[in-house]
């Protein structure tokens, strides 16, 4: 639910790397466009979009601790990472309305008349159908039953940046030789499909602390629990309106760079391995990644079903300057654990400590670190020919075919993914209905 959009400068490389029309002076009306930020509009904000942006209804008293010691720290308190400036620490918003979760799907779908949308939720896609090097349609299983959808004017790919690139190698659009390896009749080799995987790799610094100020599992919080959840029933209010990463901060690991390369959450619970480690009592998280990872994964095919699960290697720390960056970051949020309002509520860590070498920390990174789930950059656009799409999120090679999420993404922003990833559906929105419109007066002649 965290509302960040990146750095500006990240989608001024963007319009370096040759996406024309993708700088942030280009961007920002889409995402003003798309926000209702309970704010008010500014330069930088909207507030009419369907996209429910708001400050948080409750903060956990340890978040506040966690901005004052970021503060004590020498760290600069910030109230708006959308704003002006996006360096320093503060309480994130929230895609939330009412205290609940304000998804895409509510601000788009949900709850609105579309008579241009018909959602089958029942189905599976196989593979993009083409009649030539024209994308004609989709394949699906449907209750057992494959059918194939015809598609009037485009077909539009929005499964993400894993199942993006896989859905395109299934129909024939990928590296040539790895298709053929699976059965895959080639339609466009493509060799950068499912290349350029980057993603925040993220690390944990996990602390318990004997407080039920802090979301946990004991009896007194089970009692807590209860008046909480009437309470959110009746007002949309009180700790289960928290998205839990409730504050955080963009840092710089040297005063010299243009623009932090570090990120914080501090969620007021303890978050092990993805809560796949649960743990009796409670603590809390202070989560810091690097914002702009040098390196580079893959998503390659596992079978030519689409129903196969694809291999993902997300390669993190491959490149050892993201594992520098992280032992920096961690160095940096030591500072502010250590600070006074963190310090004095005591707490034990529970794989990292102070005092610990780089050569150990180093160690424990390479364990624990993993994804804080903003995979990009798998169907990258450009205007180069080996580019998957085109400045208009337009497959290569193909007509008729467009891909729309976080996949088309040429290099990753510093910050969460979810707000640029809507700026990137209402572009593309804008993009497609310039063919439509074009269609009714010229016809086939306006292209896909």
């Amino acid at each position: 639910m965290v509302y960040t959009r990146g750095h500006p400068l990240d989608y001024d490389d963007w319009a370096r790397l040759g996406c024309d029309g993708w700088a942030f002076d280009d961007v920002l009306p889409y995402f003003r466009r798309a926000e209702r930020n309970e704010r008010g509009a500014d330069a930088l904000h909207g507030a009419d979009g369907p996209l429910s942006v708001s400050n948080l209804r409750f903060q956990n008293r340890f978040s506040h601790r966690f901005v004052q010691a970021a503060v004590e720290a020498g760290f600069k308190p910030n109230d708006d990472f959308n704003g002006p400036d996006q360096e320093g620490v503060g309480f994130y918003q929230v895609t939330q309305r009412d205290g609940q979760r304000w998804s895409v799907a509510r601000a788009y779908i949900y709850g609105r008349t579309r008579t241009n949308l018909h959602a089958i939720a029942d189905a599976t896609v196989l593979r993009v159908v083409f009649d030539g090097q024209r994308a004609r349609g989709v394949e699906v299983v449907r209750g057992g039953v494959t059918q194939t959808i015809e598609a009037r004017a485009e077909v539009v790919l929005s499964a993400g940046a894993f199942n993006s690139p896989q859905l395109l190698m299934c129909s024939g659009i990928g590296p040539a030789n790895h298709l053929r390896g699976f059965g895959v009749p080639v339609v466009h080799d493509a060799p950068e499909v499912g290349r350029d995987l980057t993603d925040h790799v993220d690390f944990t610094i996990n602390k318990r602390v004997a407080s039920t100020d802090l979301t946990g599992y004991s009896i007194r919080a089970l009692a807590k629990m209860v008046p909480a959840f009437f309470q959110f029933l009746r007002s949309g209010r009180g700790m289960l309106s928290s998205n839990v990463a409730e504050a955080g901060g963009f840092l710089k690991s040297r005063p010299t760079l243009d623009r932090p390369d570090l990120q914080l959450h501090f969620c007021t619970a303890l978050v092990d391995d993805h809560n796949r480690h649960m743990h009796w009592g409670h603590g809390y998280s202070l989560h810091v990644c690097v914002l702009r990872p040098h390196s580079r994964g893959s998503v390659t095919l596992a079978s030519g079903d689409a129903r196969v699960a694809p291999v993902i290697d997300p390669a993190f720390l491959n490149d050892s300057r993201d594992l520098d960056l992280l032992v920096e970051g961690v160095h940096l949020s030591r500072r502010i654990l250590d600070a006074p309002s963190l310090a004095l509520c005591g707490g034990r860590e529970l794989y990292t400590r102070q005092g610990q070498s780089d050569n150990d920390l180093r160690a424990t990174i390479a364990a624990h670190a993993d994804t804080i789930y903003h995979p990009v950059a798998t169907c990258r656009m450009g205007n180069d020919a080996q580019s998957v799409v085109d400045t208009q999120l337009r497959v290569r090679g193909v007509t008729g075919l467009r891909v729309v999420d976080a996949s088309v993404m040429p290099t990753l922003i510093g910050g969460n993914t979810n707000a640029p990833t809507v700026m990137i559906g209402e572009r593309a929105a804008e993009f497609i209905a310039a063919i439509a419109t074009c269609r009714l007066v010229f016809g086939d002649r306006c292209g896909a």
